[in-house]
């Protein structure tokens, strides 16, 4: 992966050297000054993954994946499907497009290391966009919660941490607890 900018060790002009290595096939153009290396595969040239073009995209590592990919697992009865990846990250807001594909990105707070508890916040914070109410989702996290799903302690960690008021109320009335 390559920014524009990188390019400049080996040209005066990089702009125009990325040009010509698009040109003679060396280099992919991905969009916003990004180029990768296609790598040869059986099916074609295989550009990079989603956290290779995030991580160059950024600077860094720290972003988190989110939506239907990962609120689906958790059981919660959300089970749309988007043409494009939620991105939470630390420096950009937008929405952007990279070889074909786009990103959603939201600068927002998120942990490092994200926990299923925390992804059942991020379900009622995105419930619209999940496609399922927060009803639904109230009554499934309860039964999780019976079941030994979820940790009860690790909700309420992350809801005083990342929930707002109206996402503590209605885990307050789905666990029958006071989150303060």
């Amino acid at each position: 992966m390559y920014r524009t900018r990188e390019l400049a060790r080996w040209s005066a002009n990089p702009t125009r050297l990325a040009a010509r290595l698009v040109r003679d096939g060396a280099l992919v153009a991905l969009g916003h000054g990004l180029y990768a290396c296609p790598t040869p595969s059986f099916f074609g040239p295989k550009l990079p993954d989603d956290a290779a073009v995030m991580r160059a995209f950024l600077g860094s590592d720290e972003f988190v994946f989110s939506g239907p990919p990962t609120w689906t697992p958790l059981g919660l009865g959300a089970t749309a499907a988007w043409s494009s990846t939620l991105v939470y990250n630390r420096k950009r807001t937008g929405e952007f497009h990279f070889a074909g594909r786009t990103y959603l990105l939201r600068r927002v707070d998120f942990p490092a290391d994200p926990s299923p508890e925390w992804r059942v916040i991020d379900l009622l914070r995105h419930h619209e966009q999940a496609g399922v109410d927060v009803e639904t989702v109230a009554q499934r996290l309860r039964t999780s919660v019976e079941n030994g799903r979820f940790d009860v302690a690790a909700l309420l960690v992350c809801a005083s941490t990342f929930a707002e008021v109206s996402i503590r109320t209605v885990l307050e009335q789905a666990l029958g607890v006071w989150i303060g």
